[in-house]
């Protein structure tokens, strides 16, 4: 007959646990138990007791979308008046304050904007490499790939290929959600990408030599059964390619989106947190998500099978737009790390350490904000724009290509 307990000694005897044995973990274990059996992992997979974390910056490219994600606040249909697509120089601006604080990274996600070619991409991606060489572009989740792959009609091997031929150097495992097409469809998020092409566009990625992360939003519609789904699907793609970095879990946030609703609570997130850790038993890496959780849950996370805080982020608009608006920089990330007892370590995305916090080796300007795309009220349009042929109407009646 199985228990917690039995299922308990085979997560401290690193055996890899089945569905019926982490669900029954998920359901029945108390939380501290849980806590303890996820903090066992971590410290198998990280005994020098070093915590992680990067400095990039989280820029979101354009918030207008086809897709139209019913979980999602930040979007803006085509032709919308808050519609915004950012420039060039705008993006090169980003990246300087972003290396003037020790950053290496961009991670750069947007929206499914149709009026956005695959060239567009390719050009901003080598001009960005031509300006700043050693710059790290971690780009694109899947749903964008697919999205350029319908565009171009050129299939998403191929869209990869050309994006790494332009710069490309990592993905981050965005639009994941669930990856259960029955909360999908409820979602409105299985037109941009179904399970299997999530999966696909990292298996084409791992081929290709890429390393990615993975990602889950929870408290939508799923149930622990879909979680548990999703967690089972992503360690089976790893077995398979070994491709995945990192995994990162957060829970929904309900402000302002169609779906509404409420978000799940810090001891759901730190429940979900711990199971992650001990079903991807095969991943290495897990982030705390302090961006939705505040930096006592993050920190709390270090508890529950995290061992790395992400990101400083520098900027963040998609989780505002849903009401939280959680900052942590550099100092508090490190100050949180050590609190609870870790070294604090910076790393880039294939988690290299890279060394001791910068704020200690020379003086670099506070952050006790998050930045946003663009100032409120910015409505302009990038000249660059006008080199490329827009589909829609709207994005037709902004620009005029010339002959």
């Amino acid at each position: 007959m199985m228990t917690v307990e039995r299922v308990a000694k085979k997560v401290r005897s690193g055996e890899r646990l089945n569905a019926a044995e982490a669900l029954e973990l998920y359901r029945r274990a108390p939380t501290p138990l849980l806590g303890e059996l996820a903090d066992g992992v971590r410290v198998r997979k990280h005994p020098d007791g070093i915590v992680t974390y990067i400095i990039d910056r989280n820029v979101n490219y354009t918030n207008v979308c086809v897709a139209r994600c019913n979980f999602c606040a930040f979007y803006r249909p085509v032709g919308s008046p808050e519609g915004y697509v950012l420039g060039f120089d705008e993006l090169f601006r980003k990246i300087d304050e972003t290396i003037a604080v020790g950053g290496i990274q961009l991670l750069l996600q947007g929206g499914h904007n149709p009026d956005l070619p695959l060239t567009w991409y390719e050009d901003l991606f080598r001009a960005i490499k031509e300006r700043y060489p050693a710059f790290k572009l971690h780009a694109l989740s899947p749903p964008e790939v697919i999205h350029l792959s319908r565009l171009s009609q050129l299939r998403v091997p191929t869209v990869i290929d050309r994006l790494i031929s332009a710069g490309l150097d990592s993905i981050p495992g965005g639009g994941a959600e669930i990856l259960v097409d029955r909360v999908r469809t409820l979602l409105h998020c299985y037109g941009k990408a179904t399970a299997d092409e999530w999966l696909d566009v990292m298996r084409h990625a791992h081929r290709a030599g890429l390393r990615t992360t993975a990602t889950m939003m929870y408290g939508t519609v799923e149930t622990d059964e879909e979680r548990l789904e999703h967690l089972l699907r992503l360690r089976a793609l790893q077995d398979e390619t070994k491709g995945f970095t990192a995994f990162i879990t957060w829970s929904y946030q309900p402000d302002h989106t169609e779906l509404g609703g409420l978000e799940a609570t810090g001891i759901d997130y730190l429940r979900t947190l711990a199971l992650a850790r001990i079903v991807l038993d095969n991943f290495d890496n897990l982030q705390a998500s302090w961006v939705t959780q505040g930096g006592k849950v993050g920190q709390l996370s270090l508890g529950y099978g995290a061992n790395d805080m992400g990101s400083v982020m520098i900027e963040e608009n998609v989780v505002r737009a849903a009401g939280a608006s959680y900052c942590m920089d550099e100092v508090e990330i490190v100050r949180n790390i050590e609190d609870a007892g870790f070294a604090a370590k910076r790393r880039n995305m294939h988690y290299d350490i890279l060394g001791d916090p910068i704020f200690r080796e020379r003086e670099v300007p506070r952050m006790l904000e998050l930045a946003t795309a663009r100032a409120e009220g910015d409505t302009s349009v990038p000249e660059e724009l006008l080199k490329y042929a827009a589909r829609s109407q709207a994005g037709k009646r902004l620009r005029v290509i010339p002959h």
